[in-house]
């Protein structure tokens, strides 16, 4: 997959230019990792062509924009699955509506998998305004499928949800992402959710790819090495005489370290950090 696209954007600080230059592997999974506003939706939303932008993108053998040749295919020509931050699934229809309405073709045996992969069997019938959160997500992720797209398009897809549903839908998109052997482009700020889920990151800045490689290669290796480390986030800092004991939350697991004042001086609750071992002694590194 080939993506050569520029576009003039607006962020909080003004104007900059979108000016994309990736190729995508086929059937990897990919992270595109960034502040808001740094062109991230943009990205999908042009590969699903639901923006104009200029340039290049080829999928498979197929061209889907070329504007110096005036090809822009529209965005039912193009074999996307978009699974949307809002759901944005259709409030008029069930459960196995909103599914059989990406399909091309009524395919029964196709989505009675997708509603057991899924265990969305048992509310088929429902319609979404009776549905939580994670069901709704699962519903948009069965309908992305449905389409049995060459691209799967997942923007911030789970950040809506508590940790133990992300952690459930983190392991349904292994599983889709696998079965499938989907090409899958996801925007997230999660970072145990793009090491688990991520086989490659594109860090993007006001518009600019500067740097990409393995989660570890991107976010821990050039800073630090290690014999174990992983990442959370802080959800407690509190002292103890001298030392200070930080609480760090790697999934569903709370992990805790003791760090010295100076370790502690930049962190406060909230923040992404990663927990590494140097010499046997485990400390807290701010991403």
């Amino acid at each position: 997959m080939k993506i050569q696209i520029k576009k003039q954007l607006s962020g909080t600080e003004g104007e900059f230019l979108l000016d994309i230059d990736i190729s995508i592997k086929e059937g990897s999974f990919i992270t595109i990792f960034g502040k808001s506003g740094a062109g991230k939706t943009t990205i999908l939303r042009a590969i699903a062509g639901l923006v104009d932008v200029e340039g290049f993108i080829q999928v498979k053998n197929t061209v889907w924009l070329d504007s110096s040749k005036g090809i822009n295919l529209p965005p039912q020509k193009r074999k996307v699955g978009f699974v949307f931050q809002d759901y944005a699934l259709f409030p008029n229809m069930t459960v196995e509506e909103n599914i059989k309405f990406a399909m091309d073709r009524e395919d029964k045996p196709f989505l009675e998998h997708l509603l057991e992969m899924t265990e969305l069997s048992g509310i088929r019938n429902r319609k979404p305004d009776s549905l939580s959160g994670g069901q709704k997500q699962r519903v948009a992720l069965a309908r992305a499928v449905a389409r049995k797209p060459d691209v799967l398009l997942l923007d911030e897809p789970l950040s809506a949800l508590d940790i133990d549903m992300r952690r459930k839908l983190q392991e349904e998109l292994i599983r889709f992402y696998k079965e499938f052997n989907l090409t899958t482009i996801m925007v997230s700020h999660d970072f145990s959710e793009i090491f688990r889920l991520s086989e490659k990151v594109f860090v993007l800045e006001n518009g600019k790819i500067i740097k990409s490689g393995t989660p570890d290669e991107v976010f821990i290796q050039e800073r630090i090495s290690g014999k174990f480390r992983f990442s959370g986030e802080i959800i407690q800092i509190k002292q103890d005489e001298t030392v200070y004991i930080v609480s760090v939350l790697v999934g569903n697991t709370v992990v805790r370290v003791i760090a010295d004042p100076d370790e502690i001086k930049n962190l406060k609750t909230g923040d992404k950090v990663v927990v590494v071992s140097k010499a046997f002694n485990p400390f807290i590194l701010k991403v």
